[in-house]
């Protein structure tokens, strides 16, 4: 299974509402992450800081795909943008991919 992993900063002061937009996900948020075979998704916070994790079972491109020609992507992502900063790659329009430099299994 391929891994994935993100990192955005948090805008100041938006900690708390970051959070309960996660606790409130969208129930169609959740079914699109799941049929794009997304298991394990995890965000971690330090600072203003966030990282996030998710494990591909159908491979990353096929998660990346998925992802881009939501509908449900695109107004999450437009939900999101009072409280936080993503870079997005010019040339994928995804999350820049974070390179793996360790793994243990």
């Amino acid at each position: 299974m391929e891994r994935y992993a993100w990192k955005a900063i948090l805008l100041p002061g938006m900690k708390a509402e970051y959070k309960r937009r996660h606790d409130e996900i969208w129930p169609e948020m959740v079914e699109l992450l799941k049929s794009a075979g997304i298991k394990n998704y995890t965000i971690w916070n330090v600072g203003d800081e966030l990282f996030g994790y998710y494990e591909c079972e159908h491979g990353r491109a096929y998660a990346a795909k998925m992802q881009a020609e939501s509908p449900v992507v695109a107004k999450w992502n437009e939900y999101m943008k009072d409280v936080m900063i993503m870079p997005l790659d010019p040339d994928t329009g995804a999350q820049p991919k974070l390179e793996q430099m360790f793994f243990l299994e």
